[in-house]
C-alpha cells in the first residue's frame, strides 16, 4: 500500500515510475562461461538484455527473491557458450555470392541448398555445365563462385567460348579476387578491349581481371546490388549467422565495390528488417578511398559521418583496414625467399606511402588498425609499419591486428609478440590449401606451416579465429576444428605443434575475438553485466572428439536475453 501511495504521488508530480523488467534465469546441463573465474556453470539470470548473475540454479535464489522472475528450463540439456564471434567477414559478399550456385574444391551448404565440391577439372566441367543449364534469368550472366585452377585447370574466355557459345558465363574465383569470363559477357556488361588497358591485373585476351584490375568490372556489376536481390541475398548472410551461433560480426571490408554509403544502407536495411537480430560491425577499406582518389584526412571525415548513422544492429565501428598483398588463394599473397617455387610472383595493393599516411591518420584519431597480410613478406611490412606507428606516435593497447595470417615465420612471432599485434586468423586456409601448395607454388615445409597458430599461442599473443566468409564456411565450430585438428582436406595430419588447443581456439571465437573487436566489457564470456548473447548447442565443444566436433549442432542463439530457436 505504501508503495502504491509513493508511485501515485510520483506520476502526480510529473514523475515517471521505473518499471524493471522480470528476470529470466536460463537452466543448462553445461554453460562454458570462458571466465577463468567461473569456467563452468548451470544457469544464468538475464534482465534487459544483460546477464544478474552466473551459478548454480540454487545461486539464483537472492536474484530471483530480490528481483522476482522465472526459470526458464527450454535448455536444460543443451550446452551455453557465449555467443560466438566472427571477428573478420564480409556481408556483402555471401549476399552477392548466394545468388548464384557455388562450385569449389570444398563442399558447401548454405541456405540456398547443398553444393557439392569438384577437385578435378573433368568433374568441374561437368557440373559447371550442369548448373549453368538451370540458370533461367536472361537478363544477368551465369556465375559460378569457387573455381581455382590449381584443382580445375586452366580456363579462361577462350574456353568459356568455347563450352558455352553465346550464353554469357563468368567464374568467380575461390578468391573473391578475380573474374573470368567469355565474350558473351563481357558484352551483356559492356566490359572492353579498353578497360582493360593500362593495368598489370587484367588480361583482355584470356578475359582475366584480377586485384586492382576488378576496378574496371565490378561498377558494371550493378545488377547484383539491386534491393530484391541483394536482399535476398543478405538474408541468406544473416541465416548462415544464426544457424552456427554467430551473434556478431566484424565486417572487414566496407566500400570494396565503390559506393560504401550504399553498401551501408543496404546491409542496414536487411539486418534492422531481419527477425533474428544480430550485431554487424562495419570496417571502411583503404582501396576503397584509393580508388576514389580520397585523401586519409577527408577518408577519416567521411567515416565519422557513416558513424553518426550508427544504430544497435548495425555500426561503423573505430576500425580501419588496410590491404598489404594479394590473396592467398589465387597465388598473389607476397612471399620472402625463396618465393613461389613455380617462379611467380605475388602482389602489392596499395603503395607504401599511402598506406602509412591513411594509417597515421586513422591511428591518430583512435581507430584500430587492421592489415590483411597472407605471406611472410606482407607480414614483415605489418611488422614494420607497426614499429613506425609506435615510434611516431607511442599507445600502450593499439591492438593493431594482423588479419589472415597464412604464413609467416617464428622470427616474426616473436616480433608480434615483441609490438604487442594481435591475430585474426583463418585456419580452414591449412585445410584447403596446404596439401596441394606443398606441391605446386610453396613447397612441403612451409605449406606445412601455413597458419602457425600453435607458435602464437606458446608466444601468448591473443588469436581470433575467422572465417572471412566466404573464404571459409560461417561457422565457428569449423573454424575450431580446422584451428585444433589441423587436418588437410585429403584428411593429412598437420603438425601437430602449430595446432592450437581447443580452449584457445574456443576462446578465438569468443572472449579473444571480443578483444579484438574491442568489445570485450560487453561480449564474448558469461558473467555478471555483460550482454546476455548466447549460442546453445547440442554437445561440448572443448570435450567431443575431433571427429564430432563439426558436427555439434546449433540449437538456438540468444540475442540480448531473447531466444531464438535454429530450426531443424
Amino acid at each position: 500500500m505504501v508503495m502504491l501511495r509513493v508511485a501515485s504521488l510520483l506520476l502526480l508530480c510529473g514523475f515517471a515510475v521505473l518499471t524493471r523488467a522480470e528476470v529470466t534465469v536460463y537452466t543448462a546441463a553445461l554453460i562454458r562461461t570462458m571466465e577463468p573465474a567461473l569456467p563452468e556453470a548451470t544457469a544464468v539470470a538475464v534482465e534487459e538484455g544483460r546477464i544478474v548473475a552466473v551459478g548454480s540454479l540454487e545461486d539464483m535464489e537472492p536474484v530471483l527473491r530480490l528481483r522476482g522472475g522465472t526459470v526458464d528450463r527450454r535448455f536444460q540439456d543443451r550446452v551455453m557458450v557465449p555467443g560466438f564471434i566472427d571477428p573478420h567477414v564480409h556481408p556483402s559478399l555471401p549476399a552477392i555470392l548466394t545468388q548464384f550456385p557455388f562450385l569449389a574444391p570444398d563442399d558447401w551448404s548454405l541456405p540456398t541448398g547443398e553444393f557439392p565440391g569438384a577437385t578435378t577439372p573433368e568433374a568441374y566441367k561437368t557440373k559447371l555445365m550442369a548448373l549453368a543449364e538451370q540458370h533461367t534469368d536472361p537478363a544477368v550472366p551465369f556465375i559460378a563462385w569457387g573455381y581455382h585452377p590449381l584443382w580445375h585447370g586452366e580456363i579462361w574466355r577462350a574456353d568459356l567460348n568455347d563450352w558455352f557459345g553465346d550464353r554469357p558465363v563468368m567464374l568467380w574465383h575461390r578468391s573473391f579476387h578475380e573474374l573470368i569470363g567469355n565474350d558473351a559477357a563481357w558484352a551483356m556488361l559492356g566490359v572492353t578491349e579498353e578497360d582493360a588497358t593500362g593495368t598489370a591485373e587484367a588480361d583482355w585476351q584470356r578475359g582475366h581481371f584480377y586485384e586492382g584490375g576488378l576496378k574496371a568490372v565490378v561498377p558494371k556489376l550493378g545488377f547484383l546490388f539491386e534491393p530484391a536481390r541483394f536482399g535476398k541475398g543478405m538474408q541468406n548472410f544473416l541465416t548462415m549467422m544464426h544457424q552456427n551461433g554467430v551473434t556478431t560480426a566484424l565486417d572487414m571490408g566496407t566500400g570494396i565495390f565503390g559506393d560504401p554509403q550504399r553498401e551501408i544502407t543496404a546491409i542496414r536495411g536487411v539486418a534492422e528488417a531481419f527477425p533474428i537480430p544480430s550485431r554487424i560491425i562495419l570496417t571502411p577499406i583503404i582501396v576503397d578511398f584509393l580508388a576514389r582518389g580520397v585523401e586519409p584526412a577527408q577518408a577519416l571525415s567521411d567515416v565519422r559521418s557513416w558513424q553518426a548513422q550508427n544504430s544497435e544492429r548495425v555500426a561503423v565501428g573505430n576500425h580501419f583496414k588496410l590491404m598489404l598483398d594479394g590473396a592467398i588463394f589465387s597465388g598473389l599473397s607476397q612471399f620472402g625467399p625463396p618465393g613461389y617455387l613455380d617462379g611467380h610472383e605475388g602482389v602489392w595493393m596499395a603503395p607504401r606511402d599511402a598506406t602509412h599516411d591513411y594509417a597515421r591518420t586513422f591511428w591518430d584519431a583512435g581507430f584500430q588498425i587492421h592489415a590483411h597480410a597472407n605471406g611472410d613478406a606482407a607480414a614483415a611490412w605489418f611488422i614494420d609499419l607497426l614499429g613506425t606507428l609506435l615510434r611516431e606516435s607511442p599507445k600502450t593497447d593499439h591492438r593493431m591486428t594482423l588479419e589472415h595470417f597464412a604464413y609467416s615465420t617464428e622470427d616474426q612471432t616473436r616480433q608480434l609478440k615483441a609490438l604487442g599485434a594481435l591475430v585474426s586468423a583463418n585456419p580452414y586456409y591449412h585445410y584447403i590449401l596446404s596439401e596441394l601448395y606443398a606441391e605446386e607454388w610453396l613447397g612441403r615445409d612451409r605449406a606445412a606451416q601455413m597458419v602457425r597458430l600453435g607458435s602464437l599461442e606458446r608466444a601468448g599473443i591473443t588469436v581470433g579465429l575467422h572465417s572471412d566468409s566466404p573464404m571459409a564456411p560461417l561457422s565457428p565450430l569449423t573454424l575450431i576444428w580446422a584451428a585444433s585438428a589441423r587436418e588437410t582436406i585429403g584428411g593429412r595430419a598437420g603438425i601437430a605443434s602449430e595446432a592450437l588447443s581447443r580452449g584457445a581456439a574456443l576462446r578465438g571465437v569468443t572472449i579473444d575475438a571480443a578483444w579484438i573487436l574491442g568489445r570485450e566489457d560487453d561480449l564474448g564470456s558469461i558473467r555478471a553485466g555483460k550482454i546476455a548473447d548466447f549460442a546453445i548447442l547440442d554437445s561440448d565443444p572443448l570435450t567431443v572428439s575431433d571427429d564430432e566436433l563439426r558436427d555439434i549442432k546449433v540449437m538456438a542463439t540468444v540475442h540480448a536475453g531473447l531466444p531464438y530457436p535454429v530450426p531443424h
